[in-house]
């Protein structure tokens, strides 16, 4: 098993795996995931070459519960610092859900600092109009709150977003986020992130991004009222490579990894080498 480290950031530590050596990539999970969304991509990236970095969100997994601030905008500033840390990029950055949109924002701000996006269901832009989330945060207010909390969003990750097929890890998965979570402090911050999630940041970004990109969206995703059309959409407005999985919903990477991880392969080989990627061997 790889041994967690740890980024120190102003409001506490982000934790984060390492495996491997050659080039940079560097994956953040959804609201409300864990690290271990990647596991079955993480073994098939280092097999290829790759350096597989994967962080948890602020307040989630085995980062501090101490963070105050969440959202896109916060996690592409955590992302970034983590490829600053490794001193080994650019990076690739994959990015599942929330994840995917705080790394198209890293790579609008930091272009330097990255050289490619995988995105996993992502947002470009804000779905929902200004009293449809004031709505959403009433529910969420009391969805999430103790001591129901924790089991409300494990049922709503099995029954609404992990629509159609399950990957073989799903029900361990899922007891793995219901567990952490019975620590109050990390509900408390899955439900801090929820009241907070805003993507407006992201829109005003995705014009800027200079990184080749790949988007992946699972065609029962409730996120999104038109699967194909919302990936057409996003493939048009980062010039992307966009990959439609049959028969499954916000989470392709662990509902169809037969699908995902050979998609995601396929990109990072097509990718320019980075002139840092001699640097990316760990010491």
């Amino acid at each position: 098993m790889d041994t967690t480290r740890y980024l120190t950031r102003p409001e506490g530590r982000l934790a984060y795996t390492d495996a491997g050596t050659g080039p940079l990539v560097v994956a953040v999970p959804g609201m409300g995931d864990l690290r271990s969304t990647y596991d079955d991509l993480v073994p098939a990236l280092v097999a290829a070459g790759h350096r597989v970095v994967v962080t948890d969100l602020r307040g989630h997994g085995d980062s501090d519960t101490t963070f105050t601030t969440h959202g896109d905008v916060a996690t592409g500033t955590d992302l970034l610092a983590l490829v600053e840390h490794l001193d080994a990029g650019p990076a690739v950055l994959v990015g599942s859900s929330m994840g995917g949109s705080a790394a198209v924002w890293a790579a609008a701000e930091r272009p330097d600092l990255v050289r490619g996006l995988a995105l996993v269901a992502p947002h470009l832009r804000e779905p929902s109009s200004p009293a449809m989330m004031r709505v959403h945060r009433l529910l969420y207010r009391a969805a999430f709150a103790r001591p129901w909390g924790a089991a409300a969003w494990s049922r709503l990750y099995t029954s609404m977003f992990s629509k159609g097929r399950k990957g073989p890890r799903h029900t361990e998965h899922v007891a793995a986020i219901r567990h952490s979570m019975a620590d109050p402090a990390r509900l408390r911050s899955f439900r801090d992130l929820a009241l907070a999630l805003d993507h407006s940041p992201v829109e005003p970004q995705v014009a800027r991004v200079q990184a080749p990109a790949l988007v992946v969206v699972g065609e029962l995703d409730p996120d999104y009222s038109d699967a194909a059309v919302a990936l057409a959409e996003m493939r048009d407005a980062l010039g992307a490579q966009g990959v439609l999985v049959p028969g499954v919903g916000h989470y392709p990477q662990h509902q169809a990894p037969d699908v995902v991880t050979p998609a995601v392969l396929d990109f990072l080989a097509g990718l320019p080498v980075a002139v840092a990627d001699e640097r990316s061997t760990r010491a």
